[in-house]
């Protein structure tokens, strides 16, 4: 099996690990959109390699050198991103799909070097940690724009989620991260919130989008 193949195990269980979700071999298939004996069958693998433990109807648990491997998937990942977004423009809807490919190249000077032209930065150009070069991830406390009350002022930090369809949106919308959100009402019928920008306009964002905004009050 190809180590792009493991790679892409070990960051799926990361991530569901790092949701506090017990990693069970049924969640994993969902994740991978696999069969289950498919993904038994890897998890086997990925435990003689000291990956993890499993045992038999028991959650999946990723050993320490296992969530540093993964942590460092997600370090190049999201510092790919960054390179893509900061030095060669492009979009952060369109930054995903390519970094999905780069992570996997096994040259740790590539990436450190990468890290240096950036400034060694803390975040992605989704508001995410970047993990350090041992696998340590900084903690942010960002509160959800859904828990933000009227008359109050916030910054957009990060993102519950970078799908590309909530990043268009957000780009028809004129948001970004670091834009000035002013909260001027919420519907009661459907939750909804009316906002100010900084340029003056007016937005309505549904509830469900304010769920996926992870903000700072100003």
């Amino acid at each position: 099996m190809p180590t792009q193949t493991k790679e892409n195990y070990l960051k799926a269980i990361y991530f569901l690990s790092q949701e506090n979700i017990d990693v069970s071999i049924t969640e994993l298939s969902k994740k991978m959109n696999v069969s289950k004996p498919t993904a038994n069958n890897m998890v086997k693998k990925m435990q003689e390699k000291g990956w993890l433990f499993y045992e038999k109807y028991k959650p999946v648990k990723l050993t320490i050198k296992g969530k540093r491997l993964g942590a460092l998937i997600v370090r190049k990942h999201r510092l790919t991103e960054m390179f893509l977004s900061q030095v060669m423009s492009f979009g952060w809807e369109e930054v995903h799909d390519i970094a999905e490919e780069i992570e996997h190249i096994n040259s740790n000077l590539f990436f450190d070097r990468m890290d240096e032209i950036l400034g060694f930065p803390t975040l992605d150009p989704h508001g995410s940690p970047i993990p350090d070069k041992n696998g340590k991830v900084l903690k942010v406390n960002y509160l959800n724009l859904s828990t933000i009350k009227p008359g109050q002022k916030v910054r957009l930090c990060g993102l519950e989620n970078s799908s590309k369809d909530l990043l268009l949106y957000l780009n028809k919308k004129k948001i970004k991260l670091g834009s000035v959100l002013s909260i001027l009402h919420i519907e009661k019928f459907d939750n909804s919130f009316e906002i100010l920008l900084e340029n003056n306009s007016t937005i309505l964002l549904t509830f469900d989008v304010c769920l996926s905004l992870l903000v700072e009050e100003i």
